[in-house]
């Protein structure tokens, strides 16, 4: 008896699911088997097919632990479905918020850390430009920065170095940082990356001898500069000093940047100051851009 029929075998033959000789001849018992048309095996609890995320992935921004996205990806896509909101309470670098508008759900997000909150704002706008979604409970003007640092020095000394792009010094362990609140690396020519060191001071009281010691720091560290970041308005003792404190001059471009900057946040947030380096609009090599993502974006909300 056959097991099929003559017309199931022409179908079979003509669709390529059954081995043949050389001439193209049939060879029977010799069936072919195409593995996109095999159920496969179910997703068990360990999953291995996902790699990590390497030191030299693109897709990494320089967060501690940071989970890859097609990890978050999966997750979302086996529990839910497109329009749901996905709450994440402990967000970091925002791989599931970033898994989330990738996927078409809104989402709503939450950290602990004004850096985190950050990173996320950046991560988002360079993923989906054209993006909005709200903010809440990070400094938006002057008074706001002043309460946070009334509140909570540490939180404020790592929100006010997200505004010039820098990483906490020492993955935000509290205690004596040798006169180094942030750092920031960027790399303009050949040679290894080059280090700027971020100093905070949210009192009230700032004066000439803080800045200088800051210089100390920054000769002491061998950094190609250094950004003084103050809640209050400098002095013109101060702007002096760090006018005559000198120039770095990129091998790349030939550009100089001033030495030691002194920057306020009134006017980081206002946008009438900028930390200046070079690579800035690459972001250094401290927190990476990420890739432009191409699907359209979806309202969300973020809070802190």
């Amino acid at each position: 008896m056959w097991r099929f029929k003559l017309e199931k075998l022409e179908q079979l033959l003509s669709e390529g699911k059954i081995k043949t000789t050389p001439d193209g001849k049939p060879i029977m018992r010799g069936f072919k088997t195409y593995l996109d048309e095999l159920p496969g095996v179910p997703l068990q609890s360990v999953w291995t097919d996902i790699p990590r995320i390497g030191n030299t992935s693109s897709e990494r921004l320089g967060y501690a632990t940071q989970k890859p996205l097609a990890l978050l990806e999966r997750i979302l896509t086996a529990s839910s479905n497109e329009g749901d909101v996905i709450l994440d309470p402990f967000c970091g670098c925002g791989t599931a918020v970033d898994a989330a508008e990738k996927l078409k759900r809104k989402w709503i997000g939450i950290d602990i850390t004004h850096l985190a909150v950050s990173l996320i704002e950046k991560r988002m706008r360079d993923r989906y430009p054209g993006i909005e979604f709200e903010v809440h409970g990070t400094p938006k003007d002057i008074d706001g920065a002043r309460n946070l640092a009334e509140r909570d020095k540490y939180q404020f000394q790592w929100w006010a170095c997200s505004l010039v792009n820098a990483q906490p010094y020492q993955g935000k362990k509290k205690g004596s940082d040798t006169g180094i609140d942030g750092l920031i690396y960027f790399q303009d020519d050949a040679t290894l990356p080059k280090k700027i060191v971020v100093s905070v001071k949210g009192g009230e009281n700032v004066g000439v001898s803080m800045l200088r010691d800051f210089a100390h720091v920054i000769d002491r560290e061998r950094a190609a500069m250094g950004f003084f970041v103050t809640l209050t308005d400098p002095t013109k003792n101060m702007v002096t000093e760090g006018v005559v404190s000198g120039y770095y001059t990129s091998p790349l471009s030939g550009a100089k940047f001033p030495k030691l900057q002194v920057l306020t946040i009134e006017g980081l947030l206002s946008g009438k100051e900028q930390a200046r380096y070079p690579h800035m609009d690459a972001g250094g090599l401290t927190f990476k851009k990420a890739k432009q993502e191409e699907a359209e974006p979806q309202q969300g909300k973020f809070k802190l």
